[in-house]
């Protein structure tokens, strides 16, 4: 992913986004008008930043890939595996704004779908020929109830996309060294074996805990799906340690804005 700039704002773009007809990156923390510590582009909103800058911080996003407010789509994100389904016959997608998904997909032209983060990885997927956009939030809840999985089979199913026209771009997430995890996520990530081996994913620090590589099992989980090699960008840089780029939960102990991953078809 590349770093580049658009209108007020800079963001790590995919590598293989076409613009202006297909958008597709991660914002970094830049450009906007919050305070610290959300400091200064948070685009999240279950943060405790004052609401009025992250309709502020919105705005300037929107304003600067030439969206109204309203064309763009976040929803109520939980941890799970619900995905939330946009086709073009859905002209106002305002009662959208308050679904509980960690997913999205849409086929609507001009409407900008997206997903706020600041450890998880931002997932975006795209189908230029289908015209069919996603992005998912993936936590290790996520990861492990196998919401990649299952996100791009609603592509094909619900969509008519086809896997090797599939692109996919992971955006940066907090990485193995500065993730650590106890019980309750091995034992997730074994009920599932599509999220990978666990002992290849995972490094016993002490008892009971451990380095967990989220980055490793999502592209494990992309290749599952029919999406490696070219067709697959994804960020090398860890949201713990570029503390000037990119907001982080664990680094500022939860007092930190939110990133966003989002995906643009014309």
């Amino acid at each position: 992913m590349e770093l580049v700039r658009q209108g007020k704002i800079s963001y790590l773009q995919a590598a293989w986004a076409k613009p202006p007809q297909l958008f597709a990156g991660v914002t970094t923390r830049n450009g906007g008008v919050s305070r610290p510590p959300y400091n200064s582009l948070n685009l999240g909103s279950n943060t405790d930043d004052a609401p009025y800058n992250v309709e502020g911080n919105r705005s300037t996003l929107a304003h600067s890939f030439d969206i109204a407010l309203h064309e763009l789509l976040l929803v109520k994100q939980v941890h799970g595996n619900d995905i939330l389904l946009v086709d073009d016959d859905n002209h106002d997608v305002s009662h959208f704004q308050n679904v509980e998904a960690d997913a999205i997909i849409t086929a609507r032209p001009g409407l900008m779908i997206g997903v706020t983060v600041a450890d998880c990885y931002p997932l975006l997927l795209a189908d230029p020929r289908r015209r069919v956009a996603a992005v998912a939030h993936l936590g290790w809840r996520g990861m492990a109830a196998g919401l990649i999985g299952k996100t791009v089979a609603a592509m094909v199913e619900e969509f008519g996309c086809q896997r090797s026209q599939l692109l996919a771009a992971l955006g940066p997430g907090i990485s193995a060294r500065h993730y650590r995890v106890g019980k309750e996520v091995r034992d997730a990530f074994r009920a599932n074996p599509l999220a990978g081996d666990w002992s290849a994913l995972a490094t016993e620090v002490a008892l009971g805990q451990w380095q967990l590589d989220l980055q490793k099992s999502a592209l494990l989980q992309l290749a599952a799906a029919g999406i490696d090699g070219p067709r697959c960008d994804a960020s090398d840089l860890c949201s713990y340690r570029n503390k000037d780029m990119l907001f982080s939960y664990r680094r500022d102990q939860g007092q930190t804005g939110r990133q966003m991953g989002f995906v643009l078809l014309r």
